[in-house]
């Protein structure tokens, strides 16, 4: 508990004291963001925000390295391969977006690394995650992955390798590589407004650290709890809870300079960070299917997208939403940003604690 409690806590410190001080490097090296706002949008401060420092989740990214290592160490938690794992999906997906976020700023546009190049370079940081995830075996057996198709654990029929091992693999690397990038994606499609993809983040992740740490307590470590059909495979679950709580501190205090009005914005360095966070705490601990619910403000978000994309198509031209995705919509229809994000936050927190409960109600159905 030393530990979980000092890794969030230093990320916290990191993020809220140390933020003015990297925002005047970021005005130094000419870090601003780029802002392109259609003229039929109801909400003029837009245009306000051009210059304002991006590339902001730089800061909660070291924020969350430097709390997870002295947190882990202060309380003889060394790192595990499944921490490492999820630092490696933090800081790759974090690394693609800041490309992304760097040709914007040199081109003076607000396009950056086009569709396919982005998805490829998420693909390179996902399939190492994904080999390394279904190596290293602890003491009885369990990787920090597992070729299953998991829910609130692993379903038994759905076995990646029952089809053999060359069609098993690669269907395991492109379950993972859709997670990976489906999950980023989103999280970058919800960043438009000030505040609500970290504020939504906080309660996404901090579900997740609460997952990690019930099943600390339900882990199958040894033969008795193995017969237990109540236990969990997850292999280094209280080093999760360390992890995304080390994170989750880092987006709090980020947070108090990113809340309407920002102060600076996380840039897609930021949100496809968190969302490679996400992906990877849903997969290493073998939830992967219930993140459509516990971050499920971020399916809104990204389905919005692909709604009114097929409508276009279907209808030949006519448009469901206003605009997509759905919080721009929001705000041609009138409603203020402020509004838009602190709702938005009470529904990622209820599709979050959603999730929780139902992953706690399907232990108790076990016990």
């Amino acid at each position: 508990m030393r530990s979980l409690l000092t890794a969030a806590a230093i990320s916290l410190a990191f993020t809220l004291f140390l933020t003015p001080a990297f925002l005047r490097l970021f005005r130094a090296w000419g870090w601003g963001q780029v802002i392109r706002t259609p003229e039929n949008i109801h909400n003029p401060s837009h245009g306000a925000k051009r210059g304002t420092p991006t590339m902001g989740g730089t800061i909660f990214i070291a924020g969350t390295i430097v709390g997870y290592l002295v947190g882990s160490f202060t309380g003889n938690n060394p790192p595990t391969i499944s921490g490492i794992l999820v630092l490696w999906m933090m800081v790759g997906f974090g690394a693609v977006g800041f490309i992304d976020d760097y040709m914007k700023l040199r081109r003076q546009r607000s396009l950056g690394l086009e569709g396919w190049p982005k998805v490829i370079g998420q693909v390179l940081v996902t399939v190492p995650f994904a080999i390394v995830a279904l190596s290293f075996p602890n003491s009885v057996g369990q990787t920090p992955a597992s070729a299953y198709i998991s829910v609130f654990r692993d379903v038994p029929g759905l076995w990646f390798m029952a089809l053999g091992p060359i069609i098993g693999w690669l269907l395991y690397l492109a379950w993972i590589s859709l997670i990976g990038v489906a999950s980023s994606n989103s999280v970058n499609v919800t960043d438009g407004l000030d505040g609500l993809a970290a504020g939504s983040g906080i309660f996404v992740v901090g579900a997740y650290s609460l997952i990690a740490f019930w099943q600390v307590q339900q882990v199958c470590t040894n033969v008795a709890s193995a017969v237990q059909s109540a236990c969990y495979g997850t292999r280094d679950p209280f080093d999760l809870a360390i992890i995304s709580a080390s994170f989750v501190g880092a987006l709090v205090g980020f947070l108090w300079w990113n809340a309407p009005k920002a102060k600076v914005f996380m840039g897609d360095v930021g949100s496809m960070a968190i969302g490679g966070v996400v992906a990877a705490m849903a997969i290493l601990t073998r939830t992967e299917l219930l993140l459509v619910l516990v971050a499920g403000v971020y399916v809104i978000a990204s389905g919005s997208v692909i709604l009114q994309r097929l409508y276009f198509k279907l209808t030949r031209g006519k448009r469901l939403f206003l605009m997509s995705p759905l919080h721009h919509h929001l705000e041609m229809r009138g409603w203020s940003e402020i509004t838009i994000v602190v709702r938005m936050w009470i529904i990622a927190g209820l599709l979050a604690v959603s999730g929780v409960g139902f992953f706690y109600v399907e232990w108790l159905t076990r016990a």
